[in-house]
């Protein structure tokens, strides 16, 4: 599935303030050029966020291979009705790791960063494109694998986080990279796994995480979010499925290192994005 392959959104669509938020997003994040301030008014609701991510999309010439998904809470859950958000992976910020070198991933200084410990769904088939609404049971049936892993969430703007749900969604769901670790086996026999998130060899935070309550209850959602938005999941996605341990703040040149008890671990190396083909 190709960033402009999918979804319907266009400047003919939305307003010029939805368009100018989405062109803006992408400029900066071409440029690796921080923003001092959200580029417009932040959405207030799921259409005008999602239409603002619909056009970044399609004005981004990657692969979209995957989704991240975060929880929606606390004081923006009742104007943001919905358990959780969603964002895409581009093929160029899918990191497998592998051997004993951590991959690096590109961070925007001056901007927000900050590493997750999540699990990693890699789907198993396609799913249905007209099919909305999904229980866990169904949602289950289509994980081909978990793996262990982690996001990296990074924005050109410092304070997005803070701008709520509405300026989150709009900028890619504040994704940009996922790592994926070892599969976890037996997953359906796992009730949780007890984490824990290092970032430069000191612990940062621990929790464990319930299988059903978190990852698979983030992938029923997704289903049906993704099938709602024209972009159904296909097979071979992967699915981000949330944070365990906390959102943690990193700077470039840190490492962060990811450990699930009693099937491993993953890490990471943070670096300084840097400009790309066609930015100006």
């Amino acid at each position: 599935m190709t960033g402009n392959a999918q979804g319907s959104a266009s400047t003919s669509d939305v307003d010029s303030d939805v368009a100018g938020i989405a062109s803006r997003f992408v400029a900066a994040r071409l440029a690796a050029r921080a923003l001092l301030t959200y580029p417009g008014v932040v959405p207030q609701n799921f259409v005008r966020a999602y239409a603002a991510q619909e056009l970044a999309i399609n004005a981004w010439s990657d692969q979209v291979v995957g989704w991240k998904v975060a929880r929606i809470g606390g004081p923006w859950a009742v104007q943001f009705p919905e358990p959780r958000l969603i964002g895409p992976v581009f093929s160029s910020n899918l990191h497998l790791a592998g051997g004993s070198t951590a991959p690096e991933c590109p961070i925007f200084e001056g901007g927000f960063a900050a590493v997750e410990t999540e699990i990693v769904i890699r789907v198993r088939a396609d799913a249905p494109a007209d099919k909305t609404e999904w229980t866990l049971e169904e949602a289950c049936d289509y994980v081909g694998a978990i793996h262990m892993g982690i996001e990296v969430a990074s924005s050109p703007l410092p304070t997005l986080n803070e701008c709520g749900p509405g300026a989150v969604i709009s900028d890619f769901g504040n994704n940009w990279g996922v790592v994926v670790g070892a599969e976890i086996p037996a997953w359906r026999k796992i009730e949780s796994i007890d984490c824990e998130t290092y970032v430069d060899g000191q612990s940062v935070g621990a929790k464990p995480v319930s299988m059903g309550q978190g990852p698979l209850s983030a992938l029923q959602f997704t289903l049906g979010k993704s099938a709602s938005r024209g972009r159904p999941l296909r097979a071979g996605a992967w699915i981000t499925t949330g944070m365990i341990t906390g959102v943690h703040d990193v700077r470039v040149g840190q490492q962060s290192r990811h450990v699930f008890k009693g099937f491993g671990e993953v890490g990471c190396r943070l670096v300084r994005a840097t400009a790309l083909s066609g930015s100006s």
